[in-house]
């Protein structure tokens, strides 16, 4: 098949990933890949580049707004991606969410080139969902009923869908989608590239202590959540002041500034992708403080992926498909979304190095086993072709 994958995001962020991997896992069955996403800093031509990886073709269009504006608004991008679709034919577009960049081009090429289609859903965007993250107001005000209209309204019109977990295949379901067209689809596992290192080797590396007791945490938060993992670090360091706070790569919010012992906390800033199983190996457990709101239920992180790949215990609040996935590998434990809660499970298990092991050894296992970029991917050739060979 010819497929288009049509996303918002900028290359390299967010949901680019998600996409980029699962064109690579088709383009290795033989499948024609093209991914469409946002340039970085284009203003009015595209480049067409070969994927280092993979026979993906990666196209960047031009977006006329900046940094964190470009997050899929832009009607100039709209316009160039439709010039640009216009002149290529294709048998499937999967649009990596439903803001206008990512969603206008799709459905053009559904009405013009017959082409089937189906929209991935994997956060919560609108009303209930991220929206409300947001800390100014006036804004949540705007964008919540322009967000929640783009979101919703047109899934319908999908020959299918795809849903990274089981509160978005609840929604689906609400919007009156036919339960046979959506598909579950969680993110995978890097396990080729991320890989388990010997802890004292990494932390030799990196010159840590081997004496610290370090809580592993990668990329970015929620305001409310980095309050919570704040308030439960201090009650983690008063009781054991080894502990150790490691902030791997871009994290958003400033948790030095949120603690009562910000020297206890190690920031990394950006790191290179080579980089996640160094950091994450020096860690002797991993960390996913996760409130119980509309946004995380919304949505199946996937820094816990990078955690499975590189072999992590975990301690992680009980929300959304989380759980169900610790459980099923039995590589971590839970917590209620309270302070005092996850201190205390993040304590016991800080304390117990022969559990720690066997389930870091157990998530490893896990990934390998169940979540695979490649076995994902077959999964989803799959439900193409079922949604191909549908009425």
């Amino acid at each position: 098949m010819k497929i288009l994958m049509s996303l918002f995001n900028t290359i390299g962020k967010g949901t680019y990933w998600r996409a980029l991997y699962f064109g690579r896992a088709l383009a290795n069955m033989g499948h024609k890949v093209t991914v469409l996403a946002t340039s970085p800093h284009n203003h009015l031509h595209f480049s067409i580049k070969p994927d280092a990886k993979s026979s993906v073709t990666i196209v960047e269009a031009p977006d006329m707004l900046s940094g964190a504006l470009r997050s899929g608004w832009d009607m100039w991008n709209v316009l160039a991606r439709i010039h640009w679709v216009r002149q290529q034919n294709f048998d499937l577009v999967h649009a990596f969410e439903s803001r206008p960049t990512a969603l206008y081009p799709a459905l053009y090429v559904k009405k013009h080139q017959q082409a089937k289609l189906i929209l991935d859903w994997c956060d919560w965007f609108g009303k209930g969902g991220s929206i409300e993250e947001r800390p100014n107001p006036m804004v949540r005000a705007l964008l919540r009923p322009v967000e929640t209209f783009y979101e919703t309204h047109f899934r319908p019109y999908a020959d299918g869908t795809t849903v990274i977990n089981s509160e978005l295949r609840r929604k689906a379901i609400s919007l009156g989608i036919a339960p046979e067209t959506i598909f579950h689809l969680p993110n995978g596992c890097d396990v080729d590239t991320l890989h388990p290192i010997a802890q004292h080797e990494a932390r030799k590396a990196l010159n840590l202590s081997e004496h610290d007791l370090i809580l592993g945490y990668i990329g970015a938060i929620f305001r409310r959540d980095a309050n919570l993992m704040a308030a439960a670090f201090d009650r983690i360091h008063q009781a054991e002041p080894r502990a150790k706070l490691l902030l791997a790569g871009y994290c958003n919010v400033a948790i030095e500034e949120l603690v009562s012992a910000p020297q206890a906390i190690i920031r990394t800033g950006h790191i290179q992708y080579n980089e996640i199983s160094l950091y994450l190996s020096a860690s002797d457990l991993c960390w996913l403080p996760l409130r119980d709101s509309g946004a995380n239920r919304g949505r199946f992180p996937l820094k816990l992926n990078d955690y499975m790949a590189v072999g992590c215990p975990v301690v992680a609040t009980s929300v959304g498909d989380i759980p169900d996935v610790i459980q099923r590998g039995n590589f971590g434990v839970l917590a209620e979304d309270q302070p005092e809660a996850l201190a205390r499970q993040t304590l016991k298990l800080l304390h117990d190095p022969i559990q720690r092991q066997e389930m870091g050894l157990r998530a490893r296992q896990f990934a390998v086993a169940h979540f695979t970029w490649d076995d994902l991917g077959e999964k989803l050739a799959r439900f193409y072709e079922q949604i191909m060979e549908a009425r």
